[in-house]
């Protein structure tokens, strides 16, 4: 009926070019049809095609630049979570207690309190926004349990070397970045292990369980970039776990972010990187999707603290093992 109508009122056009016209409206409505009546399960349409081409789309352009997500820096402190968090008198921050130079208890040290470099962003961002760096209460979360801790508003936070992802974008919110880095390969100096390739066929290798580790290699194994004969069953909840296990023989190499692995080669003598990084990850200040305010004052924290501060940090924690030049671990300027 819709057709005809058309061809009807457009008597008179002539020829093949009001056809053509008819038969793409006809089409543009029957596409937009299915949009306009509800289920009454609450989705849409016969099936959804338009809506998972939407969500697609919004995935490919994550894909490529995840770091790049993130909302713009801002001073303003009247939101709701900022204002939640002046009002109690002090921030509550996820960290680690494990990892060498980024969040960690010396035993050498007075009192044996937190420190790295993790930790100090951490009290630099209680000091923008409560006015000192002490007013934080830090909570240490095992890796699998940084994005539970975030959605369940245990911690305001989590500044704990995470890598901002797609998929970890999709349950919580990241700042922009502060850190890159790459996966690399832990082993002994004596393993015949030259890196993240055919040397790893046959080897037991350790990751950390919700890490961006497992995740790639899992991917890599399925898609034949890792040898099947790999064995990647040995996960554990926190990262520290697999050194112990590789010094204990019950694996034979670590695979996790390169400047993780630097610091625990820094612990151990015995243990070395194998080849070169073979991703390029960022690490990004994690919080609950509904604390938008804050997010955007962390971001503006960090634009801050690049400026006076992040050196600083680098520095004192992480020259030791990266190198005195901190160039290829700034954040990306877009």
């Amino acid at each position: 009926m819709i057709a005809r109508r058309l061809r009807a009122s457009l008597k008179g056009w002539g020829g093949v070019a009001a056809m053509l016209v008819a038969c793409a409206l006809t089409l543009v409505l029957a596409l937009l049809l299915p949009l306009t009546h509800p289920r009454g399960n609450g989705s849409t349409g016969t099936g959804g095609p338009g809506l998972a081409q939407a969500t697609q789309a919004k995935d490919d352009s994550c894909d490529g630049h995840p770091e790049r997500m993130s909302p713009p820096p801002s001073n303003d402190e009247t939101g709701r979570a900022v204002t939640a968090i002046k009002q109690r008198g002090y921030l509550s921050v996820g960290v680690d207690q494990n990892s060498y130079h980024w969040g960690y208890r010396d035993p050498n040290s007075k009192g044996s309190d937190l420190e790295g470099f993790d930790i100090d962003l951490a009290r630099e961002i209680a000091r923008q926004i409560t006015g000192s760096p002490d007013a934080v209460r830090f909570h240490a979360i095992p890796t699998n349990q940084r994005i539970p801790a975030i959605k369940n508003h245990q911690v305001d936070m989590v500044v704990r070397t995470m890598t901002i992802t797609c998929a970890r974008l999709a349950d919580v919110s990241f700042s922009e970045p502060y850190f890159t880095t790459g996966q690399q390969v832990l082993a002994p100096k004596s393993s015949s292990i030259t890196g993240y390739d055919t040397s790893l066929a046959g080897r037991r290798i350790c990751s950390a369980q919700g890490s961006t580790a497992g995740a790639k290699l899992t991917e890599d194994r399925k898609s034949g970039r890792l040898a099947v004969s790999a064995d990647i069953s040995t996960t554990v909840p926190n990262q520290l776990d697999c050194l112990v296990k590789l010094q204990l023989g019950e694996v034979d190499a670590v695979v996790t972010d390169g400047a993780l692995a630097a610091s625990q080669a820094a612990q151990d003598p015995t243990v070395e990187l194998k080849g070169k990084p073979f991703t390029t990850e960022y690490y990004g200040v994690a919080m609950n999707k509904d604390d938008k305010d804050l997010v955007r004052r962390v971001n503006q924290v960090l634009e801050d603290y690049r400026k006076d501060g992040w050196q600083a940090s680098y520095t004192r924690w992480l020259s030791q093992t990266l190198g005195k030049d901190s160039t290829p671990s700034r954040p990306p300027s877009t």
